[in-house]
């Protein structure tokens, strides 16, 4: 894969697909023991009011407002900035979600979980447990594929048909063997791809794995057991930049 730089990085990419991408790979959940636990958690702890948590993000049902046809998305993160442009026409089921999410600071302060060079950076998953079990059962409709999963683009995880709900992946490489599974871009990064690449990737796929501990324990979990993960410190929509003027 392109952007992977060795031989023994494309080899791993391909392993991965070997085991199947719809276990635990791209998928939204993971974990599966951890999940009903943080499931259980849930139905017994009454929503509110959370301290640090816009309550709009309570509440998934009422965040459906339309996404423009088109717009930007400014990351700022652990090593730098990133933009994303956002085509509605791409997916427009996902660009909705994806606006509503960062419009109401969803992303702030989510980390890079899953990051593979030559393949991915995934991240989605929220370090407030609350918001995790308020979103878990939050599904989208699939989108029809109609961009390729090409170096850049950004697309939402899936556990399987029509079960979109935060998670995202930049696809660091051609990964358009993705497209025939049903994974959608919706977006691609027009600036700062070099910080994409820089994330932190010496975990690999051991967060993988362990996603339904990061659902059920939040940023704690991760600072414990994978603390030089990078992360997202604000995702804010921005206006485009204006073209350069004609003389």
């Amino acid at each position: 894969m392109r952007g992977s730089g060795t031989n023994s990085s494309k080899c791993e990419a391909r392993s991965v697909l070997a085991v199947g991408i719809m276990l635990c790979v791209l998928l939204g959940v993971g974990g599966s023991d951890a999940l009903a636990q943080a499931k259980q958690e849930s139905a017994q702890r009454p929503s509110g009011v959370v301290e640090g948590v816009n309550p709009a993000l309570l509440k998934p049902a009422q965040l459906r407002e339309q996404a423009p046809e088109t717009y930007d998305v400014k990351f700022t993160t652990t090593k730098g900035d990133f933009t994303l442009r956002v085509t509605r026409a791409w997916a427009p089921l996902g660009a909705d979600r994806f606006y509503n999410l960062v419009k109401n600071g969803y992303y702030d302060g989510c980390s890079l979980f899953r990051v593979v060079p030559g393949f991915v950076v995934q991240f989605g998953i929220s370090g407030n447990p609350t918001l995790n079990r308020a979103w878990m059962n939050a599904r989208i409709q699939d989108d029809p594929v109609k961009k390729g999963n090409r170096r850049g683009t950004i697309t939402f995880a899936t556990g399987g048909p029509n079960t979109r709900t935060t998670q995202v992946f930049i696809n660091l490489g051609d990964n358009s063997f993705l497209d025939s599974q049903g994974f959608s871009p919706f977006g691609e990064v027009t600036e700062g791809m070099d910080v994409v690449r820089k994330f932190y990737s010496g975990y690999g796929e051991n967060t993988t794995s362990r996603q339904g501990e990061i659902y059920a324990q939040g940023n704690a979990f991760l600072a414990k057991n994978f603390p030089k993960l990078d992360s997202i410190q604000t995702a804010k929509i921005v206006e485009p930049a204006a073209p350069p003027a004609k003389h």
